[in-house]
């Protein structure tokens, strides 16, 4: 059986003297797309952070049979983490090709040839940022700029991509278009973890999921085996299934 992409155990991270998470641990599988579900303040956003090193952290982390856990964020980077942040973080006053270039950090610095053509792929996947290419980023709508996070991300031909709350703050039509991506990504083979406070989409697209609450993972398992738990259906999916 193949090792995880992505293996953390006995993961503890927080802020200062405020421990977030205590001790937890998960894996992704390579290919695979892995949701983290869970409540507001429940240390999503912190496992994301202390998975890219964004944090200090302890405990075991692999990463592509590597020791990450030492490892700066730079160097995460290089080893092919990306993490889309929830505040999307673009150069408002570039334009989104410039941004795009500017994700295409990691190949570049690894010395990968051709590792432009990388833009007509974001470019393919999404045709809008295609239409604004010469557009500043600060002037996009907030669907248009997840999508150019995503995209920037994707530049970097990463190992695994980790979305954090992609559907925040987004009209529900839009939130449609984003999990309809990462539904194609994870047809193209793109491992993704994917942190999310809209359950029902999340488990929707993933393969396995986790419950994280209060800095701890209560439940785990295939997604559609979540989405069929009565206490998940009763907590976050309301009273019917997820699709």
């Amino acid at each position: 059986m193949a090792a995880p992409l992505l293996e953390a155990k006995g993961l503890h991270a927080g802020y200062g003297k405020a421990e977030v998470l205590r001790g937890l641990s998960l894996h992704v599988d390579t290919g695979a797309v892995v949701t983290v579900i869970g409540p507001n303040g429940a240390g999503k956003s912190t496992l994301l952070n202390a998975l890219m090193g964004l944090l200090p952290s302890q405990g075991a982390l692999h990463f592509d049979g590597q020791d990450i856990a030492r490892l700066t964020l730079e160097e995460r980077v290089l080893a092919g983490l990306a993490l889309v942040p929830e505040r999307r973080e673009l150069f408002g006053t570039m334009s989104v090709e410039d941004n795009l270039v500017l994700g295409g950090w990691r190949p570049k610095s690894l010395g990968v040839a051709g590792w432009r053509n990388g833009m007509e792929q974001v470019y393919t996947l999404f045709p809008r940022l295609k239409e604004r290419r010469a557009q500043q980023a600060g002037t996009l709508s907030g669907g248009e700029r997840q999508m150019l996070a995503i995209g920037r991300a994707l530049m970097g031909q990463p190992k695994l991509l980790m979305l954090d709350e992609p559907s925040l703050g987004l009209a529900p039509l839009i939130v449609r278009d984003i999990f309809a991506i990462v539904s194609r990504l994870r047809e193209q083979g793109v491992s993704i973890l994917l942190v999310e406070q809209n359950a029902r989409a999340a488990l929707g697209v993933a393969d396995h999921g986790y419950v994280l609450e209060t800095g701890d993972l209560v439940l785990e398992g295939p997604a559609e085996q979540l989405a069929d738990d009565p206490r998940v259906i009763e907590t976050y999916l309301g009273s019917q299934k997820a699709r």
